[in-house]
């Protein structure tokens, strides 16, 4: 019995409360059973009477009950959140959730705190200053929970690599650092706007010193446009092995948005700046639907050779060698008649790239051990002089060198 009095006094005293402290007195008169009101609300009388005289009081009693519904407001909602999103139409739900914690706070604050200010006789100085720093505080919690989502989102969208190719997960953290940095820039326009603040010469002070910028740091930012584009369109990832116009081959160390680094087989690493990596053309080695890569092996036998013999003896070197691989099979091709050979080409595939000089080395000991083995000829070039007549006085220049040559007597 006790406990339904006491939430029936609850029930009838807080509104009460609230009516009296925020508004006055000839208003409750017009509107309110003062028997009732005095009845109800008799033994906070000093509490009442202190409040009504005190607008300092009335704006922080506002400005307190605010904090304390919205804290309210904010945990019924997310939890109503949480308990949606168990269905699994959002990933990292826990996540986006404690990202909204803040923004959905500051909606439920910045109307009673803006009320409560109003009630109180501050300056209107003093009253715009705390407006402004309250909605540029709105901005910063916003701008920081954009940039969170917007991070959450190209992780989600790099999952489905099949259907966005331009979002993957190399190119998360670029897209990521592009965004927060307009999004940050957005927010410092609106706090410029709030704060009543000119950015139009603050925007030609820019543009001016980006052209400068521009033209002190050209081949810097060649570099840094030329490795976003490589970062992007992936024409080759860490571990693959390029070869370049130069003729450098190697693997990929590292790929940044100045430079590219790539470690030798001598084990030099070389920097190439992303500049003449975009205008040159690049062979990857390692490219394609795997990381296969054909050998081609030249060589020549002499005319006369039975070429049967030649294409049995190849194809079985090849198919006892273990770094070969057996799929797809290797293949032995007559190309042409030489000068003085019989020209084959010996194709084969390895593993992976690195292999391919040491595979190369492998079959030509081998073919050389079996053509000795089998007296099969390598032919190699050879030059005949013909002479087809010799100078008259050569018997004379002759003759004069043997008497320069003999001693004097």
């Amino acid at each position: 019995m006790f406990k339904h009095y006491f939430e029936r006094r609850v029930r009838h005293t807080v509104p009460l409360v609230l009516l009296t402290l925020l508004l006055p007195a000839n208003v409750l008169a017009e509107n309110i059973d003062m028997s009732i009101w005095r009845l109800e609300l008799a033994f906070l009388a000093p509490l009442i009477q202190l409040a009504q005289g005190n607008p300092w009081l009335q704006g922080g009693i506002v400005i307190v009950l605010t904090c304390i519904v919205a804290s309210l407001l904010t945990w019924i909602l997310l939890t109503v959140a949480r308990k949606a999103t168990r269905q699994k139409w959002f990933t990292n739900e826990d996540t986006f959730i404690d990202y909204l914690r803040l923004p959905v706070a500051y909606i439920f604050l910045v109307g009673g705190i803006t009320y409560g200010l109003s009630l109180m006789p501050l300056t209107q100085s003093v009253e715009t200053v705390t407006k402004n720093s309250l909605h540029s505080l709105g901005v910063i919690i916003w701008i920081f929970f954009i940039s969170k989502i917007v991070s959450l989102l190209l992780k989600r969208v790099a999952t489905f690599s099949d259907e966005f190719t331009f979002i993957q997960a190399r190119t998360v953290t670029l897209f990521d650092s592009v965004a927060k940095i307009a999004i940050l820039g957005m927010g410092v326009y609106f706090i410029f706007l709030i704060w009543n603040i000119d950015v139009t010469a603050w925007l030609a002070s820019a543009g001016v010193a980006g052209i400068a910028v521009g033209f002190a740091a050209k081949d810097t930012l060649s570099n840094l446009f030329s490795g976003v584009f490589i970062i992007a369109d992936a024409p080759y990832k860490v571990g693959d092995f390029i070869v370049m116009n130069s003729g450098d081959r190697g693997q990929v160390t590292h790929i940044g948005l100045r430079s590219t680094r790539i470690l030798t087989r001598d084990e030099i690493e070389v920097t190439i700046p992303n500049s003449v990596i975009g205008n040159a053309t690049i062979v990857n080695q390692s490219g394609g639907p795997s990381e296969k890569m054909r050998v081609r092996i030249g060589f020549g036998v002499a005319y006369g050779t039975d070429i049967d013999l030649v294409r049995n003896t190849i194809m079985h070197i090849v198919a006892d060698d273990s770094m070969v691989c057996p799929s797809p099979s290797p293949s032995l091709r007559f190309k042409s008649f030489g000068t003085s050979s019989l020209d084959f080409e010996l194709r084969c595939w390895i593993s992976h790239p690195r292999l391919s000089s040491m595979v190369i080395d492998r079959i030509n000991t081998k073919i050389y051990n079996e053509f000795n083995r089998l007296n099969i000829e390598i032919p190699y070039t050879k030059q005949d002089l013909y002479i087809k007549g010799l100078p008259d006085n050569l018997g004379i220049i002759r003759h004069n060198e043997e008497d320069s040559a003999s001693p004097e007597q």
